[in-house]
This record gives C-alpha cells, structure tokens and sequence, in this order.
C-alpha cells in the first residue's frame, strides 16, 4: 500500500505549493507501522467527514490523502472544519512520520 498526503490552503499556502507531497509505502516501514497505517487508513476510509460548513472558514486547510493499494486507489480529501476524528488521527500519524522523516 502507498499512502501520497498533501496539504493545501492556509496561511503558509504558497510555501506547501513547492513541496512535494509525502509518499510512504507501507513496504518500507516495519510490520508493527505497517499494520497501524492500514488500521488508520480503513478507520478514515470507512467514516464520512463531518457535515460540510456552509460558511468559508478564513485560511482553513484542507488535506488530501491518496491511498493506492492492490490496483485501486482512494481519494480522502478532508478540511479544518469537516474533518473526522478518524481522518485526524490518520492526519496526526502522517505529520508525524513527515517530522521524523524531515519533511
């Protein structure tokens, strides 16, 4: 499985525009990472974002994250404000593993 992250909008927008996104493939990572990614992955995956804002929330980020495995891809694109716990834990678990990374 890949998991790509990219992260738009915000105060920082321009910057996050000349960064690659995060790719981590879950053949590099140890079994005890690779079975907690995917654990995150089908959480948010299987859980709808919260209902939608009606109002544009000023310099609010959004976050799409592509998952690629066996031949099929997801596509979870989530904001600030409609965001799932589940997808926010997902979230927390990719900025993590970008900080370690040096990303």
């Amino acid at each position: 499985m890949k998991v790509t992250f990219a992260q738009h909008g915000g105060q920082a927008a321009g910057i996050y525009l000349q960064r690659p996104p995060l790719v981590i493939d879950t053949a590099a990572l140890d079994k005890a990472a690779s079975a907690e990614l995917q654990g995150l992955v089908t959480a948010a995956a299987s859980t709808p974002p919260r209902a939608v804002n009606t109002g544009k929330t000023r310099d609010e980020m959004s976050y799409t994250i592509t998952i690629q495995d066996d031949g099929r891809e997801t596509v979870l694109s989530q904001s600030d404000t409609t965001m799932s716990a589940e997808f926010a834990k997902l979230l927390a678990w990719l900025r993590r593993r970008a900080t370690a990374q040096g990303k």
